[in-house]
């Protein structure tokens, strides 16, 4: 026998959504792959002798497709501020974290 859910199973919460256009996020993650490539520097011949120069260029490629994100986020969320009638809806200053 199969029985209904009980009535107010089906409610939604009256929240906004979250505006989030991930302008902060890609920057951030930009910012820690530029970190960790200059932390990697001094230790350049050892990567080499361990072949593990790898490392390196991932942490260069990680920085540089963050930077084509964030000028991709940063023209999207520009677009998107420019449509006639789109307010911009008040948010966290973390984000979706806060």
């Amino acid at each position: 026998m199969v029985t209904s859910p009980p009535a107010d199973f089906e409610r939604v919460a009256d929240i906004e959504p979250l505006d989030v256009d991930g302008v902060h996020t890609i920057a951030v993650g930009s910012v820690l792959w530029l970190i960790a490539l200059l932390a990697l520097l001094p230790f350049l011949e050892t990567l080499r002798d361990t072949d593990r120069l790898w490392w390196l260029w991932t942490c260069g490629a990680g920085f540089g497709i963050g930077l084509i994100g964030f000028v991709y986020c940063r023209r999207r969320r520009n677009a998107i501020r420019r449509q006639p009638g789109n307010v911009p809806i008040e948010t966290s200053q973390f984000g979706a974290a806060g």
